[in-house]
């Protein structure tokens, strides 16, 4: 065999074991295609979007189940997204609002002042949902950095089988099914529920040593507020309206003075002023006992904000624009199609994922 052949041979091998390790890569990633672990997919959901949204929501939950994009657009005509997931921490909103601005420039970014509790790296599992589904680039390479626990390596997020090998024994037919991509299961970043669990019984924060939050989350907060400067873009500063985990005021308080410092405009949706507006009860449009709200409440709550957004921010409605008009007409069908969905599966299977009694154990 020539030099020349033994390079070829070489060559081939290795092109041939790169395949084999993307493949089985592939195969044991979570697909988060099994309800009720949907929300894995919400990261990587951004960038089939059409990369035109007057606003952008960053956070985690307290973003993804409590706001309704459809709602936002079908009553006020502003296209928006919700880059949002699980216990999504204020380093991870702040490198998804960056990797973002990659594609596009909004108007407005709003961020759930949640994560702000939360001055350390967590649980792997809510790191790799935030993180996995980003395309990389240096804002995904800072975030894992930021993000990582003690027991975790930077190399398991570039070479995933070293985290997922062990998968290789519970690989399923679902694995097959959306080897090459999962289906659509979020509206504009929206996470859909129909069912109804009134509040009841809602726990009460105990109280604590320090309320002080840690400098990293001051850190990247004036990063998230230099960031949105340095592109002419509006940061807003929210508080959800969930219930728990509890909101202590002296956690308010120290938002409130630091939207005051920066001329930030700073909602808590808790306030009960502010909630009476937004028309929200918490017996019929919350899904979990107050916790996240169900469609219905996030419904109520978007056509609000997007009426203090147009009001405040002159965001024109953008609904006669033909590639938006098409673009969201067919978010608003799967929406529409999604809660009949979930409203028949109730009455069959009393939950809102049609799964039967043993599917549910």
């Amino acid at each position: 065999m020539t030099k020349r052949n033994v390079i070829l041979y070489g060559l081939g091998m290795a092109v041939s074991a790169a395949v084999l390790l993307a493949v089985f890569q592939r195969l044991v990633q979570p697909k988060y295609m099994t309800p009720p672990s949907l929300d894995g997919n919400l990261i990587g959901d951004y960038y089939n979007s059409g990369y035109d949204h007057d606003v952008l929501f960053i956070g985690d939950c307290e973003c993804y189940e409590n706001f309704s994009p459809v709602t936002l657009w079908q009553d006020y005509g502003i296209p928006c997204y919700i880059r949002g997931s699980a216990q999504q921490l204020i380093w991870q909103s702040y490198y998804l609002l960056e990797d973002a601005l990659r594609y596009e420039k909004p108007k407005v970014a709003v961020f759930n002042v949640l994560s702000m509790k939360y001055g350390e790296p967590q649980k792997e599992e809510y790191n790799r949902m935030s993180i996995e589904g980003m395309r990389w680039s240096m804002s995904k390479v800072n975030n894992i950095k930021a993000s990582m626990t003690e027991e975790e390596s930077f190399l398991s997020y570039v070479f995933p089988v070293l985290r997922y090998h062990s998968g290789w024994s519970s690989i399923s037919a679902e694995d097959f099914r959306y080897f090459f991509g999962v289906k659509p299961n979020f509206f504009a970043g929206y996470y859909l529920r129909a069912d109804v669990k009134p509040a009841a019984n809602v726990p009460k924060g105990t109280p604590l040593t320090d309320y002080t939050f840690s400098e990293t989350c001051w850190d990247y907060l004036n990063r998230m507020r230099t960031l949105c400067e340095e592109n002419d873009i509006r940061l807003v500063l929210i508080k959800a309206p969930s219930l728990y985990p509890y909101w202590y005021p002296e956690w308010n308080d120290q938002i409130t003075d630091y939207a005051a410092a920066y001329d930030l405009p700073y909602i808590n949706f808790l306030d009960e002023e502010v909630l009476a507006e937004t028309g929200i009860d918490y017996n019929t449009d919350t899904y979990d006992a107050g916790l996240h709200l169900n469609v219905y409440g996030a419904e109520k709550l978007s056509h609000w904000f997007g009426g203090y957004l147009r009001d405040n921010y002159a965001l024109p409605d953008r609904s006669n624009e033909p590639l938006l008009a098409n673009e969201y007409a067919n978010i608003a069908a799967r929406y529409m199609s999604e809660i009949e969905w979930q409203k028949n599966n109730l009455t069959e299977y009393g939950n809102v994922f049609g799964l039967t009694a043993q599917e549910t154990q």
